[in-house]
């Protein structure tokens, strides 16, 4: 079956069964985990566990496997959550500022939002001089920008990539 999305793409709806979400559990809390592995914990041979593993990444379930890493360990111990709003507000200026967004490395994440902010943003630096850099050179250099509001995360207390 298919459906239409906001995007105006056709999206295959996927049904997932206890077996299809116990593989997922399984694969969202170790990546590296072999077919092997996760058939004898879902009670399957290794072909049907295959299988599932590979309709869901071909349907779009699952969409990548990634390494977490430690950000104080790769000097990014800055997290910074980013509200902005942009002057106008048309399909255009939308377009190219998601486009800059999209070549900022330091721009981990970025949400279209509702309310008085279009955007947050998740930026991460090394420190405070190199988040003044990126907010003044990169961001603050963006045609369009309107209100900018800073917020700096002090500790992570629950962060998860466990949708399932």
């Amino acid at each position: 079956m298919a459906v239409s999305t906001n995007s105006g793409k056709t999206a295959k709806v996927w049904t997932a069964d206890e077996t299809d979400i116990s593989i997922l559990r399984l694969l969202q809390d170790n990546a590296r985990i072999t077919v092997k592995e996760v058939a004898e914990q879902v009670n399957l041979s290794t072909s049907p566990v295959h299988e599932r593993i590979k309709r869901m990444e071909e349907s779009g379930v699952i969409k990548q496997y990634a390494t977490l890493l430690d950000a104080a360990s790769v000097n990014k111990s800055l997290t910074v959550i980013c509200f902005l709003s942009l002057k106008e507000h048309n399909k255009t200026a939308g377009a190219h500022f998601i486009e800059a967004i999209g070549h900022m490395p330091e721009v981990v994440e970025c949400f279209n939002i509702s309310g008085e902010f279009d955007f947050m943003l998740k930026i991460v630096a090394s420190d405070m001089d190199a988040y003044y850099n990126f907010h003044v050179n990169k961001l603050g250099a963006l045609d369009n920008l309107g209100h900018v509001q800073s917020i700096f995360v002090m500790g992570v207390l629950k962060q998860t990539h466990k949708l399932v």
